[in-house]
């Protein structure tokens, strides 16, 4: 049994990127479940590795760390994985281009705040429409970002980076809520060619559900 701990919900798409990375630096990992439909992420238990009440958590090395891209960071400057180019104008651009959907589209569309739109709305339907309304543009978004990089077959370039980590868990999330993406055909070549990737298809929430 590892002695590498990832406190994650197989649903969650933070979770789902760290679980990708974690893949790709070849680290033998535990899972722990936290459930966040039944609200395990605000016992006692769990606000003690996090706070903020969030997944994931992971204990590596001595260290526990939280929030997904501070946790890929990690994996990426200790494994050198070289998620990032080292070019800082191009690192900024391919760091631009993942946060376009970690930090503008997933905030948005996480379900702490979908669950409180619908419950001041006082309509449960509405999550979908709201899925729909945030995740689509943002997919368009970042297929027009693409142009300015070399797929090659990934977002940018021969191996998977931190764009494809953070684009794969948010397509998940799109097919999950009817977000059709057919009119992108760059994300769609590059999904394509990250399913094929063990990193990617053992990270894939129907892998790991409990």
């Amino acid at each position: 049994m590892s002695d590498v701990l990832l406190f994650d919900y197989w649903w969650s798409s933070a979770s789902y990127r760290v679980r990708i990375a974690l893949n790709l630096a070849q680290i033998s990992y535990q899972s722990v479940s936290v459930d966040l439909l039944n609200h395990d992420q605000k016992s006692a238990a769990h606000l003690a590795r996090n706070p903020q009440g969030l997944v994931p958590v992971l204990d590596i090395n001595g260290h526990r760390l939280s929030q997904s891209l501070a946790i890929i960071d990690y994996l990426d400057q200790t494994r050198g994985l070289g998620l990032l180019p080292l070019d800082p104008v191009q690192r900024a651009k391919v760091s631009g281009l993942a946060q376009s959907l970690a930090m503008d589209v997933h905030p948005i569309c996480n379900l702490p705040v979908v669950r409180y739109a619908a419950g001041i709305a006082g309509d449960e339907t509405i999550k979908g429409d709201w899925m729909q309304r945030f995740i689509g543009p943002g997919l368009t978004a970042f297929e027009a970002l693409l142009a300015s990089f070399k797929q090659d077959p990934f977002c940018n370039g021969s191996k998977p980076g931190l764009a494809d980590i953070c684009l794969i868990p948010q397509l998940y999330n799109a097919s999950r809520w009817n977000v059709s993406f057919a009119d992108c055909p760059k994300i769609c070549a590059i999904a394509a060619h990250c399913a094929a990737l063990p990193a990617f298809a053992d990270a894939h929430p129907d892998r790991v559900k409990p």
